[in-house]
C-alpha cells in the first residue's frame, strides 16, 4: 500500500478536494450562478423571442379563456370552436399572465418563465447536494447550478412562449421532491412531488413519464426509512394518486361531454375528433425522414403547402418505378395541396413498398437515426442559422458555429455518461427515464430537437457529478 503523504501534512498545507467548491454552502458564488443565468436570459429575450406555431395556439386558447370563457380556437370565419389539441397546462398559465400584464402580451410570459427556469437550476443543484456521494456533493452541486444557468440550449426555450420552460421547471422539482420524500416520507415532498409530476403532464402528454417512472422510486427508498411503515405510506400513496388523477379526470370528462370520445390527454397527432390523420401519408414520412430539415421542408409544410420532389432525399425512393409514381402523386397533391383519402391511399403503397424492399432501414435504421438526430445535431432551430448549416462554401461562420453547438450538446451527454460513474442516488431511475424516453422518440415520424429537452435536468445533474467527480480524480490526492 502507498504512503498517505498528504495525512501527514500539517492542516494548512493540505488541499482539500472540495476546496473552491463547498462555496455552494456560501451566497456569492450561488448569486452569481443565478445572476449570469439571467443576464444570459435576458440577452436571449431581447434577440430571440418569437412568436408563431403552437405560441399563437396556446395564445389563442388563453385569449378565448378570458374573453369568452370557453377553451376553444377560432375558425377562418371568427366563430370559436371547441378543442382537446392541447392540454389546458400551458393555456392558463398565459391566461394569467394575460389576465395581469395585458392580452396577448407574450413577453410577459417570458418574464415570468425565467426567474421559474432559473428556480428549476437552484432545485436541481439541492438534489445534486442530497443525491451525490459525500465528498462530491457540494462540489458538484455547484457544478450543477453552473451548468444548468449557462446552457443556452434550456435557456433559449426560458424566453419562448412554449410549454418547455414551465416543464424543464417541474421536472426539477419532481427530482427534488423525490429526494426528500426518499430521505424523510413527509407529506410536504410527497405533494410537492405529485404537484410537480401533474403539472409536468399537463403541460405536455409527454410529461407524465416523469410520474411513471419516479413513482416507484420514492416508495423504493422510503420504505427503508425507519418510522415508514406500510400503513403510512399506503395512506399517502393513495391521496396522491387521488390528487393526481382529479385534473385529467376534469379534462376526460369535459372531453367526453363536448366530443363523445375518451381522451385523457391529448391526440398524439394534434387532430380535433374526426379529422384524419393521413395514416398513408404518416408510414410515407416514416419510411424515408431522418432529420430536421425533411420536418421543416415537407412534414410541417403538408397539407395545404406544396410538396416539391426536388426536396426528397433520395431514400424516398428506391427505385426508378417509385420516383416517377412519387412525382406522379406530388403532381396529383400540389393541385389542390389536399392530402384525400385516394391521395393517403397512394402515399401509403409507396411506404409499403419501402418498407418491403428495406424492412430494416424502416423497422431499425431510421428510427435509430431520427433518435440521433434529436439528440446530436446543433440545437440551432431557434437560432437564425439555416437548416443546412453544413454548408460551409455559402456561410462559412454559421456552419463553424453551429459545429460548436453540437460540440456543447455533446460535452452535456460526455459529462452526464462521466456523473454515472460517482453512482448516486436515483441514477437508476434518471437512466430509465432517458432510455425510455428515447425509446419513445424512436416512434416519432419527424424528428425535433427539442423532445430531448426534457432529458437536460438530468443531463445537469449526472454532469456535475462527473465534472466534480474528474476533479477529485485528477486533483483528490495531490498537494
Amino acid at each position: 500500500m502507498e504512503p498517505d503523504f498528504e495525512s501527514q501534512l500539517p492542516a494548512r498545507g493540505r488541499m482539500e478536494p472540495e476546496a473552491g467548491w463547498s462555496a455552494l454552502r456560501r451566497p456569492l458564488p450561488v448569486i452569481a450562478a443565478l445572476l449570469a443565468g439571467l443576464l444570459l436570459r435576458l440577452w436571449m429575450l431581447k434577440a430571440y423571442l418569437l412568436v408563431n406555431g403552437d405560441s399563437l395556439i396556446y395564445g389563442g386558447l388563453a385569449k378565448n379563456l378570458l374573453l369568452h370563457g370557453r377553451y376553444a380556437l377560432e375558425g377562418a370565419n371568427g366563430e370559436l370552436y371547441p378543442t382537446l389539441i392541447r392540454l389546458p397546462g400551458y393555456p392558463l398559465l398565459l391566461a394569467a399572465c394575460f389576465r395581469v400584464f395585458g392580452m396577448e402580451n407574450y413577453a410577459a410570459a417570458a418574464w415570468v418563465q425565467i426567474p421559474l427556469e432559473l428556480a428549476g437550476c437552484l432545485l436541481l443543484a439541492d438534489f445534486v447536494r442530497r443525491a451525490a456521494p459525500q465528498k462530491i456533493r457540494h462540489g458538484a452541486a455547484l457544478a450543477t447550478l453552473w451548468m444548468a444557468a449557462l446552457c443556452p440550449f434550456t435557456a433559449v426555450y426560458a424566453v419562448q412562449p412554449m410549454a418547455e420552460g414551465p416543464t424543464l421547471f417541474a421536472i426539477a422539482l419532481a427530482l427534488w421532491a423525490a429526494q426528500r420524500f426518499r430521505e424523510r416520507a413527509a407529506w410536504p415532498s410527497a405533494l410537492g412531488f405529485t404537484f410537480a409530476v401533474v403539472l409536468a403532464a399537463l403541460l405536455r402528454p409527454d410529461g407524465a413519464l416523469v410520474g411513471m417512472v419516479l413513482s416507484p422510486a420514492l416508495l423504493t427508498g422510503a420504505w427503508k426509512q425507519q418510522g415508514a411503515s406500510a400503513g403510512k405510506l399506503a395512506r399517502m400513496g393513495v391521496a396522491c394518486l387521488l390528487l393526481a388523477l382529479a385534473p385529467f379526470a376534469v379534462w376526460t370528462a369535459r372531453n367526453w361531454r363536448v366530443f363523445h370520445v375518451f381522451e385523457p390527454l391529448a391526440p398524439r397527432y394534434a387532430n380535433e375528433p374526426g379529422e384524419s390523420t393521413y395514416p398513408g401519408f404518416q408510414r410515407w414520412v416514416k419510411s424515408w425522414c431522418l432529420d430536421f430539415v425533411s420536418t421543416y421542408d415537407i412534414y410541417w409544410n403538408m397539407p395545404d403547402g406544396p410538396l416539391d420532389v426536388l426536396e426528397l432525399p433520395s431514400r424516398a425512393y428506391d427505385s426508378p418505378g417509385a420516383y416517377d409514381e412519387t412525382v406522379r402523386l406530388a403532381a396529383d397533391y400540389n393541385q389542390g395541396q389536399k392530402i384525400t383519402p385516394a391521395l393517403d391511399a397512394r402515399f401509403e403503397r409507396l411506404a409499403e413498398q419501402s418498407r418491403a424492399a428495406h424492412p430494416l432501414r424502416f423497422h431499425v435504421g431510421l428510427p435509430l437515426g431520427r433518435m440521433a438526430d434529436m439528440w446530436l445535431r446543433p440545437r440551432v432551430e431557434n437560432l437564425p442559422v439555416d437548416l443546412d448549416w453544413w454548408d460551409y462554401r455559402h456561410h462559412r461562420w454559421e456552419t463553424i458555429f453551429s459545429w460548436a453547438w453540437a460540440g456543447l450538446n455533446a460535452a452535456y451527454l460526455l459529462l452526464a455518461l462521466a456523473g454515472l460513474r460517482t453512482r448516486p442516488q436515483l441514477a437508476l431511475w434518471m437512466v430509465a427515464y432517458l432510455l425510455l424516453r428515447s425509446a419513445l422518440l424512436t416512434t416519432i415520424e419527424a424528428p425535433e430537437a427539442r423532445y430531448t429537452l426534457e432529458c437536460f435536468p438530468m443531463l445537469f445533474v449526472l454532469g456535475g457529478m462527473g465534472m466534480m467527480g474528474g476533479w477529485r480524480r485528477v486533483f483528490g490526492g495531490r498537494r
